[in-house]
């Protein structure tokens, strides 16, 4: 989680205060309701934590796909060295038998 997520959380709920206290006071020459600007309050902090917590989970999501791509090629990799080391044994047996078939040809 980076600062600026906190930063722009705070700013979210900030606003959320302002916003609401600023609106039911114009509706009414009374002050404002404290509990409706409070429940904004908790409903946009509320909010805001749910966004945080989907990108931290996003980010683990990502970490772990990374794990799992490194070592998948990690393992293509091994796989590929075994088929090219077994390959070279199975040709150098055919050059072999090519050569004694060719040797037995000519005599």
């Amino acid at each position: 989680m980076e600062m600026r997520d906190i930063i722009f959380s705070l700013v979210m709920t900030l606003s959320s205060f302002v916003l609401t206290y600023e609106w039911l006071g114009r509706f009414r020459d009374s002050p404002a309701n404290s509990l409706i600007i409070l429940s904004a309050v908790v409903m946009v902090g509320a909010l805001a934590a749910m966004i945080l917590s989907v990108d931290i989970r996003l980010r683990k999501i990502d970490a772990e796909l990374e794990a799992r791509e490194r070592s998948l090629r990690i393992n293509i990799q091994s796989v590929e060295t075994n088929v090219d080391r077994k390959m070279n044994e199975v040709e150098n047996r055919v050059d072999a038998a090519m050569e004694a078939f060719n040797r037995r040809q000519y005599r």
